[in-house]
Order: structure tokens, then sequence, then C-alpha cells
């Protein structure tokens, strides 16, 4: 399975790149070395403010059964698979502390939100096995990859004996028994962090990725990378007792509605949406926009092509914004007046579309950017201020490491240089846990201070 195809984070065009066959589920790489020293401590998240669905029982249903039954590839599923009865996870290699400081966390969202009877263990054997390895040996399996979940297999050793046989294919399972997740041991906290919520949630139940879905991780994308209320939803629905591995399709759709009123009773009333399929026409030419291989013209051509395809099927949803910002993020090569007219196109749909905050708050990194190079600091503040809440309750350290800078510039800028100097300080224990290495960090802060004219840039 092909997953991650964009990092929206950066304010420079960086694109992620398909990985993996097409049914392996993974996570697109990033570059990132080990930390050194000599910043402040990394900050980390405390209690999770998971924001609760606002999705009808409807959509939600319809949601479910797209994840459950379709790879990303297109290709069907059978057969519903789950872990029958409770859960263990068990972790081996060379984990970094950071990370298991996530895994508790992460175990006890489950537990208590998604209500699913998962537990760590330390016994040889588990139904899911977390392995921390080196980059490099994830890479010799999976050049393209950062991390990925395989079915039936407990060790790296293990899947690369068997990765040709049908074993390891998700499309020929008919219950889970165990499944190995591959981690990096030495990538930055945050991306190891969101390795562990997007593989051990596929590795629980959704194998499928849905464009059309705004409020969850199951999305190439890659704005969300924790488990929002949407998706721990959707797994406690997986786990309900009624549903059972090898049910069909008609089984569990006949199951859904009674379920969902349940768990959501919320959403019994609210109206469906009932976005459109996202065509594989419109997947392809963003792919090509973000993906790797493709020169600077047959970027922004795929990207044109996005846009028109959303323009001419009349999407107003968040897929509309996706797709101006996409085609911002691309002519940030050769024109930012260009670029800055499709991130206000982009800011403009995603206002209009429900569950779009931090979509809405990566566009303001882009705006912010501008106005503050444009020598508008005031105006760079007024779009960062909304936005930085929203990048710490959606736990991404990296964004609000970055608005924060902009922040710290902006406020220099605007002649509160004391103020600006505290703002850009309480930023690097952010930075460190969203970059990772010092070089990193100080990479990120030279890229923003370049855009202080203040500072020749």
């Amino acid at each position: 399975m092909k997953r991650r195809y964009l990092l929206p984070l950066c304010l420079a065009l960086n694109a992620c790149v398909p990985v993996g066959s097409p049914e392996t589920a993974s996570r697109a790489a990033v570059s990132m070395t080990s930390s050194d020293s000599g910043l402040p401590p990394m900050k980390s998240f405390s209690a999770p403010r998971p924001v609760p669905t606002h999705v009808s029982n409807a959509d939600l249903a319809r949601d479910i059964l797209g994840l459950a039954f379709s790879l990303e590839s297109g290709k069907e599923l059978a057969a519903f698979t789950q872990f029958e009865g409770p859960i263990t996870l068990r972790v081996t290699g060379t984990p970094p502390p950071a990370m298991i400081i996530d895994l508790d966390r992460l175990i006890h969202r489950l537990r208590s939100e998604a209500q699913i009877d998962i537990r760590l263990v330390a016994a040889p054997v588990a139904n899911i096995t977390v392995q921390a390895v080196p980059r490099a040996e994830i890479r010799k399996t999976m050049p393209s990859a950062a991390c990925f979940v395989v079915p039936n297999v407990s060790s790296l050793e293990d899947y690369r004996a068997a990765r040709r046989a049908s074993a390891v294919s998700w499309s020929s399972i008919t219950r889970r028994e165990r499944v190995a997740v591959f981690v990096p041991a030495n990538a930055a906290p945050q991306e190891l962090r969101d390795c562990l919520h997007e593989e051990i949630a596929q590795a629980l139940g959704p194998l499928n990725d849905m464009y059309r879905l705004a409020d969850s991780v199951f999305n190439d994308d890659n704005v969300h990378t924790v488990l929002t209320g949407y998706d721990m939803t959707v797994l406690r629905a997986y786990y309900d007792p009624d549903l059972r591995s090898g049910m069909s399709h008609r089984d569990v759709a006949a199951r859904l509605p009674g379920i969902l009123a349940r768990i959501n009773p919320a959403g019994e009333t609210r109206p469906a949406r009932r976005l459109p399929e996202t065509p594989r026409v419109w997947i392809n030419a963003v792919q090509a926009a973000l993906g790797p291989g493709a020169s600077a013209a047959e970027r922004r051509a795929a990207a044109t092509e996005a846009l028109s395809i959303a323009a001419t099927l009349g999407w107003t949803d968040h897929r509309r914004g996706f797709s101006h910002y996409a085609l911002g993020r691309i002519l940030q090569g050769s024109s930012a007046a260009a670029a800055q007219e499709q991130f206000v196109l982009a800011k403009r749909y995603f206002e209009r579309a429900p569950d779009t905050e931090l979509h809405q708050a990566y566009v303001a990194s882009q705006l912010a950017a501008h106005a503050l190079n444009g020598g508008q600091p005031e105006q760079a503040l007024a779009q960062i201020g909304p936005h930085l809440d929203t990048a710490a309750r959606y736990e991404n350290a990296a964004l609000l490491a970055t608005l924060m800078l902009l922040r710290a510039e902006a406020l220099e800028a605007s002649g509160r240089a004391s103020e600006g100097r505290q703002v850009r300080l309480d930023s690097l224990g952010w930075a460190r846990y969203g970059f990772g290495s010092d070089w990193a960090v100080r990479d990120r802060m030279r890229e923003i201070a370049a855009l202080n004219p203040l500072k020749g840039g």
C-alpha cells in the first residue's frame, strides 16, 4: 500500500515519495540524522486533547466500509479482519526512551477512547511486534519507506525471508494473529511517534487511505499525524463485539448502523455530507505533482491538472483546498506571488469546510511567511495567532515550532525584539521534538530567519 506523498509543513517545496509494494502499508521517509546537544531540552505533549468527531453516522458507516474492504491500490478485500480477543504488543530492537513514552500514551488512548483491549507485554511473543531498527535497515528492505507494517511476521529478518510469499499480503489473510511494525529508531521523536500512530492503527484495523476524509490519519495528504477523535471512533467500531473476522461486506454493512448508534449517538442526527469518491485521475495527478522522479515542469503540470479536475468536478470540500495548496507549494519555486494566490484560495476553501482547523494552520504558516518576507510583520502575526493552539491540540510540534519561529521573527521585525527572543527560545524545545537533530532545528531557524527583511533575507 502506498502512503503519504506530501509533507505540508515545509515552507519550501519538499515532497515525499510513494513507498513499498501495492500491498505493504508504510510511511514515506524523511531525511534525519541523530541529534546532537546544545539546544534547550526537548518538550513533549502531556494530556491528549482529541476533538470528538462531528461526522454523521451515515457517512461514518460508508467510511468504515471503504477503509475495511479496500486497499489503497483499489484492490477489494473479500473479508473483514481484526484481532480476536485481548491484543498483546511488545517492543524489540533499540527503541529510544521517547518512543516508549509515546507508545504508552498511544496504548492508553486506544484503551480509553477506542475501548480496545490492548496492552504492552515483555513476552517473547505478541500479537503486534514493534521493532525499532536503524533507518538504514528499513531502507535496505524498502528504500523509500520510513516505517511499515506487515502481517504474519515478527521481525525484519522474517519479512525479508518471506516478502514474496502470500502470507505477508494483506489480501490473503482472513484473521489477524501476528503483525509486525517496523519503525526507525534514529528518527526525530515526532516522526517516530507518527509512525507508531499510523502503523499500529493499520495493524489493528483500516488498511486503506481515502482523500475524502478530512479529519483522519487515514488520508494521504499527511495533514494529521496522530490519531484523531474520528479515527478512534472508527477503531472502536472496528472492535465492537458485533463484528468479527471473516464477515463479508454485506454482513458488516448490516451491523454498522446499530453499532454506530450505540457508540456515536450524536452522529444519528447529523446530516450526511456524502462527499463523492475521489477519482483515480485526481489521485494520480496529485501523486505525480508531489511524488518522486518528476521535473519542476512536470510537477507544475500535474498540480495544475489536479486543480482543474477538482474545479471541473465542482468540489468545495477540503480536497479543493488541498488542490490549491499543492499548486501553491510547487509555484513557490518559480513565483512567490502566484504561490500566494493559491494559498489564499486554499484558505478560502478550507475555511468553508468542516474539520479543517489543522489544514488552515498549515496554510497560515505559508501566508505568514509571505507577509514576513514582504515587510508586513503585523499581518504575519495576525495570520499566526489563531493557529498556535491548533498545532498544540493536534500535537504537531514541528508545525507549532515553525509557527512560533515565524512569530519570533515577526515580533522582532515589528520592533518587539525582546519578546521575539523569548518566543524563539520557547520554540526550540518543540523544534527538538519535531525536527530531532540540532542541525535540523538550526536549519529551520535559518530558513525562517532568512524571511525577515531586517536580516537580509
